[in-house]
Parts: C-alpha cells; sequence; structure tokens
C-alpha cells in the first residue's frame, strides 16, 4: 500500500483546498448508498486535487480506489478530514495510514458535528427566523437560511484550511513516530468499526430453549451472557467472508434481505 512515486511536491494550494472544502464537499451525500455511505461523495470532493498530487496514473488509480470505500461523517465537520488527507496524500504517506486517519476521525467528528450544527447552529437559526415568520416578517425563512449557511459556510472554509495544517504538523510527526502511529489509528479504526456494527447491524432472536418447566430465552440469557451483539458481530463476518470470496455486495444485500423475511417469518429472528 505505498505509492510509487514518492516524490513530495508542494502543490495543493489555498483555492484547491477552498473548492474542495466549499464546494466539493456539497456532493458528498450525492451518491449516497448502503454499501459505501458516503463514500463516493466523499471521492468526489477530492478528486481534482488528486490528480494533482498523483501524476503516476497507478498511484491515482490506487488512491482513488481506496477513497472509494465506505466513508460515513457528519457533512458539515468532513472538510477537516479532506485537509488532514488531502494533507497526507500530498506527502506520500502510506494508503493503510491515509485509511486508519479517516477511520479514526468518523466517529468524533459525526459526533461533534451532529452537536453542534444539529443540535446547536440549526435550532438558533430556525429560532430566528420561525419568530421572525410568526410576527408576520416574509423575511423570517430567508434570514434563516442565510444565517444557517453562513455559519455552514464559514466553518467548511475554516476546517478544511484548518485540517490540512494540522496534517502538514502530524506528517512531520509522523516520519519519527509513523509506525507508533499507524498502530494507534488501526487501534482506533476498528474501535469505530465495531461501533458501528453495533449501531447498525440489528439482529436478535426471540427463541427459547425448554428443558422440562425451565424456559431459557437463547438471546438474552445465553448468547448476551457470552457476549453482548455476538450474533451482529458473527452476521458481520460472515458478510466479510463473502467479500473475501468476491460475492457482489448486492448479492449480499438480497441474501440479507431474504434471510430476514424467511427468519421473520419462521420465527427464528
Amino acid at each position: 500500500m505505498e505509492f510509487q512515486d514518492k516524490t513530495v511536491r508542494k502543490i495543493v494550494t489555498k483555492g484547491d483546498l477552498t473548492k474542495a472544502g466549499l464546494w466539493g464537499s456539497l456532493f458528498l451525500q450525492s451518491g449516497f448508498n448502503f454499501v459505501k455511505m458516503q463514500g463516493i461523495g466523499w471521492a468526489y470532493a477530492i478528486l481534482p486535487i488528486l490528480k494533482k498530487i498523483h501524476v503516476n496514473k497507478e498511484d491515482l488509480k490506487a488512491s482513488l480506489k481506496m477513497h472509494l470505500e465506505f466513508y460515513n461523517n457528519n457533512p458539515f465537520m468532513h472538510p477537516f478530514v479532506i485537509g488532514i488527507v488531502l494533507a497526507m496524500e500530498e506527502a506520500k504517506e502510506s494508503l493503510d495510514l491515509i485509511r486508519n486517519i479517516k477511520i479514526a476521525t468518523m466517529g468524533p467528528l459525526g459526533g461533534i458535528g451532529d452537536a453542534l450544527t444539529w443540535f446547536t447552529v440549526l435550532p438558533v437559526t430556525v429560532s430566528i427566523g420561525a419568530s421572525m415568520a410568526i410576527n408576520g416578517s416574509a423575511a423570517g425563512p430567508f434570514v434563516f437560511l442565510i444565517l444557517f449557511n453562513s455559519v455552514i459556510f464559514a466553518l467548511r472554509y475554516f476546517l478544511v484550511h484548518y485540517g490540512y495544517k494540522t496534517g502538514l504538523r502530524a506528517v512531520s510527526n509522523m516520519k519519527t513516530v509513523g509506525e507508533a502511529m499507524s498502530h494507534a489509528a488501526s487501534i482506533v479504526g476498528l474501535t469505530v468499526i465495531g461501533a458501528l456494527i453495533a449501531s447498525f447491524v440489528n439482529f436478535s432472536t426471540p427463541l427459547n430453549i425448554t428443558m422440562g418447566n425451565l424456559k431459557i430465552a437463547l438471546q438474552a440469557d445465553v448468547l448476551d451472557k457470552v457476549m453482548p451483539g455476538i450474533l451482529p458481530l458473527g452476521y458481520t463476518f460472515l458478510m466479510y467472508y463473502g467479500l473475501k470470496k468476491s460475492l457482489h455486495p448486492v448479492v449480499l444485500i438480497i441474501i440479507t434481505i431474504v434471510f430476514g423475511l424467511v427468519g421473520k417469518l419462521i420465527g427464528l429472528l
């Protein structure tokens, strides 16, 4: 997962970052699906800059293939990740490390972004616009839109440039602690993936085991005692095995739907 051309060129400009953070990132959820989530929109946002960084076509292909993988983040906070990742791409860091950094930032930034935008900026700006509209002002909706988008675009602009500067400093530090940093990022990334499995994969069974007059709930009394969430984890590993065996994600989705419907009908799920 190392680039063939490791020549470091300082070619990412402030204009490039602004375009990616303000305009390119607007398409983050344009290709949203349940396989890649925001992966397609993420790759689209940084593709023009990746083309500038990687003059080697194989390097560009490898980088784009990695960036088309699963990605899911708060749509207003992810310009920060764009800045960090582009700094690392420009420094020709390994794709494994870049992937791990992407994954590690999804959970924390998702939580911070939701609290900051959906639960703070949005209610405040809506209340201002709504109060004006209730008092008979037709400008209320426009005031809300102007206020909300002004804050959001200012946040996008700041985050993408701050992320790039942070990435440059981080890259310089990684030269001395690269292996430890990669290992730490891998641990955080795996933790995030584990949390996603527990949150997104809903798999339980109502089956009971009867032993004489004793009735034992298979889910609550057996499986959850072994390890909470063991069924979602097991099914995730099964899907991962299918992917390793080159089964198409759409086939796995169909299998999941059929299994869910049949399992529900026969009382297995």
